[in-house]
């Protein structure tokens, strides 16, 4: 590997020059779900070239923070040890755009591994303390089961039966989850929709599923 040499002698240089080419920290970010084949993580990232794809995965492999390993339907890349040491940086960096996100764009694309990756990032375990349930939300096509169990979290591609609460939004479920709005002017305004189940668990995802809102920074155009 030859990554970008700052010429400095700091942690942050180093964790720079390891992960922080273009498209590195997404590959991290997808990989942090589960393994993942090549076909996978390209799906999951499609503006990214096949090259491009094939060099950070190569350029990570050699900085010890992915690896190749063998399931049942063949080889697929993993996250080291020392690559999931990378997990608490994702959701702090995460929590940190979220304040700056705004509206999304006309080609923005939502996929499984972003949406997981975001509804971890405002999980709230002191907020699940002693309560147990399922949501299965639907943004656009990506359907999620959230499963909270005493203050833990773990979040699965598809649908199950009998959730405590199944609800369909679009992005706008990100005023929901800042606090701009509230549960029921989110059900008045159709940003969330109950599609079954108890709708008065919409206040409890509201509090399981929260990100701080602080204001946003002021973009000065160039």
């Amino acid at each position: 590997m030859a990554p970008r040499a700052y010429g400095q002698y700091c942690g942050v240089v180093t964790a720079l020059e390891l992960v922080g080419e273009r498209w590195a920290l997404l590959i991290v970010r997808d990989l942090l779900v589960g393994p993942r084949r090549y076909s996978d993580l390209k799906a999951g990232l499609p503006r990214i070239p096949t090259n491009i794809l094939a060099t950070r995965l190569k350029e990570l492999k050699a900085a010890g923070v992915v690896r190749r390993v063998p399931l049942a339907h063949g080889l697929v890349y993993d996250l080291t040890e020392y690559g999931r040491g990378l997990e608490d940086v994702v959701l702090a960096l995460g929590r940190w755009g979220f304040r700056a996100m705004g509206e999304p764009g006309a080609d923005d694309v939502v996929t499984p591994d972003s949406m997981t990756m975001a509804f971890r990032t405002a999980f709230r375990p002191s907020a699940a303390t002693g309560w147990s349930g399922t949501f299965v939300v639907h943004v656009g096509e990506v359907v999620l089961t959230l499963a909270v169990d005493d203050g833990e979290l773990a979040v699965t591609r598809g649908a199950i039966d009998d959730a405590t609460l199944t609800l369909a939004a679009g992005p706008a479920i990100r005023e929901v989850i800042a606090g701009a709005v509230s549960p029921e002017e989110a059900l008045l305004t159709g940003v969330v929709r109950v599609l079954d189940g108890d709708q008065g668990a919409l206040d409890r995802f509201a509090a399981v599923f929260h990100l701080e809102a602080e204001p946003a920074p002021v973009v000065v155009p160039a």
